[in-house]
């Protein structure tokens, strides 16, 4: 294969996969790569995984895009948020797993601050749970002394997977996050950027060593093989990047492991009184910063992994018009925030086949989404709603969705929008470049499903009084 004479290398290291590619100046994914990440044991509301392994994974798809690209090229990385590990500053030895962002062993630490729930949201921007790495650190260190005295001496680093990565490429030249990835680690000024002190004393870990914080983008550091790193951004905010292009009328709902509904924030005292996540996305070269609103679905791609989803249709929804479910296994997510509400049905599913269970677990999918959207709706206009990643490719999950929401529903068409999104902020292309979206129609109208909603939303305000 020919080099590819105007691209740059995106990287992806997500959840259950890393993917690679090389994207060009019109914004195209010219060639795609994709290993399986390392397996997560799950123990106990622990949850790990081999991080040398899946360096050397993320390694071997960088490895193949050089093979198609032209001498030092630029590379934009876009990773997972809140997974994190410790390792030897001498010599990059990993010396705990990698801790996802799903792990729970934080909970401990959440429960000892539930009462400094407020100062910490004013912040940060987030609640108070377990799934960001302070709590999970704090826990960790106190059960492990031995890894606090290291810290405190320098020894060993921490950081999130992204820091890892970069800090291994480049042979310990850089010890370094980005912004939007610091955001979300429950220790950082969302705000002033950087580390703050009342929240490294509320965690315990004042004395500790943590990265510097970078820009996104324009970062012009030189890594392994000549590979010249210009971007580190969280993966959401990539996807963000790839799909909205920065306008607070549209609002970005992207699949993975989970569900994120995102829009631009432009007036920060509309949002200042609810219980949805306030989001640094990215902050560029000359240090401005883009904010954004996020409601958040939990897990809801391991729900529906082990049932027959991909068979349902349009009109199977609402025929079962007294089960309502929440769909959510890790507990139900922003902007309510309830770990004892996960994967619940309001009734008997013994006499349902699989079938029907992943049609209730699609439709609880659709209500969640569409109320996050009418919320954010009340606080500003929206005009239309883009759909992205894997989940937004079944049919009767669009169809759904645009049956029950008020606005203009479309689905991008560029299939890795964290990827786009990553090459995009590595060409420093700000917003101007093409986007190709498909609008999408309901077709016939689902009497069923739009009286469901209604019913489900009664049903949801109860669960959550109890």
């Amino acid at each position: 294969m020919v080099a590819l004479a105007s691209h740059v290398i995106a990287l992806d290291l997500g959840t259950t996969t890393i993917k690679a590619g090389l994207v060009d100046q019109h914004c195209e994914l010219n060639a795609y790569y994709a290993l399986a990440a390392p397996e997560i044991s799950v123990k106990g509301g622990r949850y790990e995984s081999d991080a040398l392994r899946y360096v050397e994974q993320a390694e071997q798809l960088l490895l193949k895009c050089l093979i198609n690209s032209q001498q030092h090229p630029s590379l934009g990385i876009a990773c997972q948020r809140s997974s994190f590990l410790l390792w030897e500053k001498a010599t990059g030895k990993p010396v705990t797993p990698l801790i996802s962002w799903q792990d729970n062993r934080g909970a401990d630490c959440v429960a000892r601050l539930a009462s400094r729930q407020s100062d910490i949201q004013k912040l940060t921007g987030l609640r108070l749970t377990p799934y960001y790495l302070a709590p999970k650190l704090s826990v960790l260190l106190d059960q492990q002394p031995g890894l606090h005295i290291g810290l405190e001496r320098g020894a060993l680093l921490v950081g999130t997977l992204d820091c890892f990565v970069v800090w291994r490429w480049s042979r310990g030249r850089y010890y370094q996050t980005d912004a939007s990835m610091a955001a979300r680690t429950l220790l950082m000024s969302i705000h002033q950027q950087h580390w703050s002190l009342d929240l490294r004393s509320l965690f315990n870990l004042s004395a500790c060593l943590l990265p510097d914080i970078k820009p996104s983008c324009g970062l012009n550091q030189r890594l392994m093989q000549g590979v010249v790193l210009q971007a580190s951004v969280a993966d959401q905010s990539a996807a963000f990047v790839a799909s909205v292009q920065n306008d607070p009328q549209h609002v970005l709902v992207n699949f993975g492991t989970g569900g994120f509904v995102i829009r631009l924030q432009t007036n920060q005292a509309v949002y200042d009184n609810n219980n949805y996540l306030n989001t640094l996305l990215y902050q560029a070269l000359n240090g401005r910063c883009y904010y954004a609103i996020e409601g958040t679905l939990n897990a809801i791609n391991s729900a529906l992994t082990v049932l027959p989803y991909q068979h349902c249709q349009f009109e199977d929804f609402g025929q079962i018009a007294d089960i309502f479910c929440i769909a959510e296994p890790a507990g139900i997510g922003a902007p309510y925030f309830r770990p004892d509400i996960g994967l619940v049905f309001s009734g008997s599913i013994d006499q349902l086949t699989q079938h029907q269970i992943a049609v209730l677990l699609l439709e609880a999918i659709i209500f969640r989404i569409v109320r996050i959207l009418d919320d954010f709706h009340q606080y500003q206009t929206i005009t239309s709603v883009i759909l992205s990643g894997g989940l937004s490719e079944l049919a009767c999950l669009q169809q759904g969705i645009a049956q029950c929401c008020q606005f203009k529903v479309c689905r991008l068409m560029h299939k890795e929008s964290t990827l786009i999104g990553a090459g995009v902020l590595a060409m420093n292309l700000g917003v101007d470049y093409p986007q190709t979206t498909e609008r999408l129609h309901p077709g016939i109208e689902n009497q069923g499903l739009l009286a469901k909603y209604q019913n489900w939303k009664k049903w949801l305000d109860e669960m959550l009084c109890r």
